[in-house]
């Protein structure tokens, strides 16, 4: 039996922050502080986790409407007034999965998949794991050649074809890692694959990178990635309802056919672990593969192409449309009651769910239990705050983007979102934001103690130095370039890409967002193994990092719901939209695409920084009512959208984010333009250079206004 250390007294920060972006007197806000700072309780903490991931709750089920029942009342009690909000959404459960290999003379290598199962695991063997699945896979009984693909990337399969091999008809191996899984099996089925088996290598997250579990916190043999295929690139959310809540009484008329639906794959798949991937692997025959695709399995990979190793994959999907439950709880604001503070996690896992999501939801929780205690105190906020528990995130953002929908109007008054995912999976805080917020978070660890001393974002700080070395896998983070401090240091905020609730926010709406985590090694994603031994073993024994990530998310809201002047630092968004497009017309001129001409973009972007200053002044020296200024600033964002949307993808309308076509999570700076280069599309990237200047007229505009 694990038996904990105490939990240990929380460290000070010394000294307090005096000041912060965005208040005229920063004493108050400090009080209020550290007050709500005494609060997030390790124990607490601890107890909720155990609770929220005490049974698996896939999306849809009876035991995820149970974690909405309980988060309801954390909601409640802390005093906030708290709906379960339905949607009906078309998601896939699976009936049957199976998957069996022979070589060329019939000989069967393996049938399976075999169950996840290591030797001491207090939870694996609960009949409610379902087996492990792809989200949005269609159903199938195929039996194919099987082709090796690296990590299915789109310079993976260019190398296959300069070897001759084609895919077509073929079934895809490909290993988890570089890209989203949903691109593997876009690229797949552009390229008439018969269907994609991803498996997960021990080369990126098993036992190359250190002790598996349950010795230490790398996947072991058996462990599965499970994880949704939705073309979320395209546009997440219900498949059926682009641009359109899945409310329950929506009309089948406003609802896509079947046939009209661009985000489900035509291309079935399946996740599988190294244990059942390894004699397929071993038996492929073909060319030896390029030095780069070896993984860490004990032989030497090939790609296959002999009709030496076939596999018969059968999969029964149960289709339907479910109804899935978000838990939103609100305080009305006191002043700007129409002015929007969103903070989400989601709710919902493929198994138990300890580290993705229910670090997260944790943290949450802990961070409206700190908020409730300032409401009894007497304290009320400013703007209106509302915390989120989306549900099916999972399976392609489905709870967060129908509630986004539904509040669009709304939501063009918000003036953040805040969000959290896998909250705590190490000891390595992160984050990723939009470029004017990232002075924000900042400043907000500067006033969060973290476990080992002094501030978090000293932690951080000192962390930088060994970053690049670590390898953290799932939801990973993006660092974007390094903007210089005042009294020397750098701390790196990312890029938003997607794969996590913000996506909604920033990308469709353009409600300035940001992410945060604390990270550390974490093999077990998406497994049966992602439960509450896993965590307290690997992640967070003590729980201290939840009170960590509580805090800073917490603070997050606080600030945004009562500063002065909104804390939007657009001197740093324009420098970096200066960076991206030199970055851009440096690839174009690479691709002999010199008839791009970025004169206009780089003007109106220059024009952009020099209001930015401007209005930074004018920010800094701001007294009395702030409402003009601030309806000001929160237009930028906004002006940054283009009203089409991206080439193919109209759902994505932010001009300098989004997630690649080809990558997936990972973010794309002016995506219409450095895809358009990836193509060698002149024309397209000339156009969407209109797109970028015109977007950065419309903010440099609105900056002009402020007064």
């Amino acid at each position: 039996m694990l038996v904990l250390a105490p939990f240990p007294a929380a460290a000070q920060v010394s000294p307090f922050p005096d000041h912060a972006l965005g208040y005229h007197d920063f004493s108050r806000q400090a009080k209020i502080d550290q007050d709500f700072l005494a609060i997030p309780d390790p124990k607490l903490a601890q107890e909720e986790l155990k609770t929220l991931t005490a049974v698996p709750h896939v999306a849809a089920s009876k035991e995820d409407y149970d974690t909405a029942l309980y988060v309801a009342g954390k909601f409640k009690a802390a005093g906030l007034d708290t709906q379960i909000v339905p949607y009906k959404a078309w998601l896939n459960l699976p009936q049957e999965v199976f998957l069996e290999a022979t070589n060329a003379e019939g000989k069967i290598l393996m049938t399976g998949p075999t169950r996840e199962h290591v030797d001491s695991d207090p939870y694996q063997d609960d009949p409610r794991v379902l087996p492990a699945f792809s989200g949005s896979s269609p159903s199938c009984d195929v039996t194919a050649e099987v082709v090796y693909v690296n990590y299915g990337r789109p310079e993976d399969f260019k190398r296959l074809e300069d070897l001759h091999i084609s895919v077509a008809g073929k079934i895809v191996l490909v290993r988890y890692g570089m890209n989203f899984r949903g691109v593997k099996v876009y690229l797949s089925q552009q390229r008439g694959a018969a269907g994609v088996i991803i498996y997960s290598d021990p080369a990126d997250d098993g036992y190359f990178q250190g002790d598996k579990y349950p010795h230490g916190p790398w996947r072991p043999d058996t462990g599965v990635q499970r994880g949704s295929v939705q073309y979320m690139f395209k546009y997440p959310g219900d498949a059926t309802t682009p641009d359109v809540a899945s409310t329950p009484g929506l009309p089948a008329s406003k609802r896509l056919p079947l046939s009209q639906i661009s985000s489900l794959p035509t291309l079935p798949s399946m996740p599988l672990s190294y244990h059942d991937a390894a004699p397929i692997l071993e038996n492929l025959g073909g060319p030896v593969a390029p030095r780069e695709w070896q993984g860490a399995l004990p032989f030497s990979y090939h790609v296959g192409g002999g009709g030496l190793t076939k596999v018969h994959m059968r999969l029964k999907m149960d289709y339907a449309q479910r109804t899935v439950w978000d838990v939103i709880g609100k305080i009305s604001g006191s002043e700007l009651p129409d002015e929007w503070v969103v903070a989400g996690n989601h709710r919902d896992a493929w198994v138990y769910g300890a580290v993705d999501p229910g670090s997260g939801t944790t943290a949450m929780l802990e961070a409206v239990h700190g908020i409730g205690g300032l409401l009894a105190q007497g304290w009320k906020p400013r703007r209106t705050l509302y915390f989120c528990s989306w549900d099916a995130e999972e399976e392609g953002l489905i709870g967060s983007t129908e509630w986004a929908e539904e509040h669009a109007k709304q939501l063009a008054h918000a003036v953040a979102y805040i969000n959290t995912d896998a909250s705590v999976s190490g000891v390595h805080f992160e984050a990723s934001a939009v470029p004017s917020l990232k002075q924000f978070i900042r400043e907000v660890t500067m006033e969060v103690a973290s476990p080992k001393g002094g501030s978090v974002f000293d932690e951080w700080k000192k962390d930088l130095s060994d970053a690049a070395a670590r390898r953290h896998t799932g939801k990973e983070f993006t660092d974007a370039p390094t903007v210089p401090l005042v009294g020397g240091g750098e701390v790196r905020v990312g890029d938003l890409g997607s794969g996590s609730d913000y996506t909604p926010f920033i990308q469709h709406l353009g409600v300035p967002s940001t992410d945060i985590g604390s990270t550390g090694p974490y093999g077990v994603y998406h497994s049966v193994f992602d439960n509450y031994s896993w965590f307290i073993m690997n992640a967070d024994p003590t729980f201290v990092y939840e009170q960590q990530m509580a805090r800073v998310f917490g603070l997050e809201v606080l600030h945004m719901a009562d500063t002065d002047v909104l804390p939007y630092d657009y001197v740093t968004y324009a420098r970096q939209i200066q960076a991206y497009l030199f970055a851009a017309e440096a690839r174009a001129r690479d691709a002999g695409m010199m008839s791009v001409d970025f004169d206009a973009a780089l003007g109106a972007a220059s024009r952009f920084a020099g209001e930015a200053m401007s209005v930074m002044a004018k920010q800094l020296a701001a007294k009395g009512d702030t409402t003009a200024l601030n309806a000001s600033l929160r237009t930028v964002e906004a002006d940054l959208l283009a009203p089409e949307g991206l080439p193919g993808r109209p759902w994505f309308r932010h001009t300098i984010f989004a997630p690649g076509e080809y990558t997936g999570y990972a973010a794309v700076v002016i995506p219409g333009v450095n895809e358009a280069i990836d193509a060698r599309d002149p024309v397209r990237a000339q156009a969407q250079m209109a797109n970028v200047t015109a977007a950065l007229v419309r903010a440099t505009e609105t900056l002009e206004e402020v007064q």
